[in-house]
């Protein structure tokens, strides 16, 4: 019954991912229809058509590959420009510029009804439309889990006083005498830290930071201990390997002193939103930086038969197992569930909109920089009271385009392949 659960559930958050992939698409389109742009066509997924129907003069439509979406504007590549060299790259250019303007008839170009005939903040907001989407989405599912539910937030209240520091050679070694920084200096269960080295804590968060940039120096705490402000044993933190605040994958030496802090659940408003989603948004584009090499070593673990890296990346297919493990998974409570189905959707629809944000084509990205470029070559020709150089042509970006693509549509296969032998754990 377990197995049909994750089925039913990973069936369900696919559906769910592909809701959020067709809103990107409308976020595209609404804004260039508002402008006048010719869109003959809007689809969600890749190859032969499942099904189809025309309003207007638009195809909607679904295809039978489930894994992206697309929405054509007409005039994405500007016609050549008169004397320029006939090089292979322009060549190139002007193969893929024939087939475009094959479909763009007179009244087109005579309306303004093109792509590269839009003012720059036009096409800025058509090709920013769709991560800004994304951006929304995950908005709104974070700001529906805070306000509604809350997270759990720790305190700098003690929970528990861990007795033992674990060593890496004696795991499962039990402690003689206690030999924690937090044993030695007399903290106690209930006990509130107020004060760290002579710094006021107001929360866990700056406690934490202070710890461990402390590495092994003394650490000097006063703790308000039933009304009590009483200081306690000076000792020294140790040092030892915490995840990476950015790349949680990474181990950075740090200092440590063993506690286990009590958890609140604490509701939140949009101010909140921000302030995680800012923070997701670091760790995103640390981890987009890092894509190529974790992609690169989930294969090479494949190929080893390693397990998965639980801070790796993972395609569509996986991040639809991970929730529908979640979702069945008999450990957890159906509130907590329903809580991290959403949170993981809306991280999902955050990073695709970053993702999405790269400024290389044929990511939206690069579509801007497009624009940007092309902005700014018109404003230096201005203000040099040269010609105006006129719309940038995108079209010789083809090639990058095609090894981004060819790029992405490896690391898909990869991932949904590792994905499937060697799917990550995370309960």
């Amino acid at each position: 019954m377990t197995g049909v659960l994750i089925v039913v559930f990973a069936l369900l958050f696919f559906a769910c991912i592909l809701v959020s992939i067709a809103l990107h698409e409308i976020g595209h389109m609404v804004p260039a229809k508002a402008f006048g742009i010719r869109v003959p066509k809007y689809f969600v997924g890749f190859g032969p058509t499942l099904w189809s129907t025309t309003r207007g003069e638009t195809e909607y439509g679904v295809k039978w590959i489930p894994l992206g979406g697309y929405v054509r504007l007409m005039g994405m590549y500007p016609p050549a420009r008169p004397g320029r060299r006939d090089t292979r790259l322009a060549r190139f250019a002007d193969s893929a510029r024939a087939y475009e303007w094959a479909e763009i008839t007179p009244d087109d170009i005579a309306n303004n009804r093109l792509f590269y005939q839009k003012k720059t903040w036009q096409k800025l907001i058509v090709m920013a439309g769709g991560p800004a989407m994304n951006l929304l989405i995950a908005f709104v599912l974070f700001w529906s889990i805070l306000g509604l539910h809350g997270s759990w937030q720790p305190q700098p209240v003690v929970a528990e006083v861990q007795s033992c520091i674990i060593r890496e050679t004696q795991p499962t070694a039990q402690c003689v005498v206690p030999d924690t920084p937090a044993a030695k200096s007399g903290i106690r269960a209930g006990d509130r830290i107020v004060e760290f080295n002579g710094v006021a804590i107001s929360s866990y968060e700056q406690l934490t930071d202070l710890i461990r940039a402390n590495l092994d120096g003394e650490a000097r705490l006063v703790v308000d201990r039933d009304g009590v402000r009483t200081p306690l044993t000076p000792v020294r933190t140790v040092v030892t390997g915490v995840p990476d605040k950015l790349d949680p994958g990474k181990r950075i030496p740090a200092g440590w002193f063993g506690i286990t802090p009590t958890s609140v659940l604490v509701k939140g408003g949009p101010g909140d939103v921000v302030a995680q989603m800012w923070q997701l948004t670091e760790q995103s584009v640390v981890a987009i930086a890092q894509f190529p090499v974790k992609v690169y070593n989930v294969a090479v673990d494949l190929i080893q038969g390693k397990p998965r890296d639980i801070y790796g990346p993972l395609s569509i297919v996986g991040a639809s197992r991970a929730a529908g493990e979640v979702a069945a998974s008999d450990t957890i409570d159906s509130t907590d569930k329903l809580v991290l189905f959403g949170s993981l959707l809306a991280a999902v629809n955050l990073f695709l909109a970053l993702f999405n944000f790269v400024p290389l084509p044929p990511l939206d990205g690069g579509h801007i920089a497009g624009a940007l470029w092309e902005a700014i070559r018109r404003a230096g020709a201005k203000l040099l009271g040269r010609d105006d150089p006129g719309p940038f042509d995108t079209a010789q970006l083809l090639p990058v385009a095609y090894v981004v693509g060819a790029f992405l549509l490896l690391t898909g296969v990869v991932l949904i392949v590792a994905d499937i032998i060697s799917p990550m754990q995370l309960l």
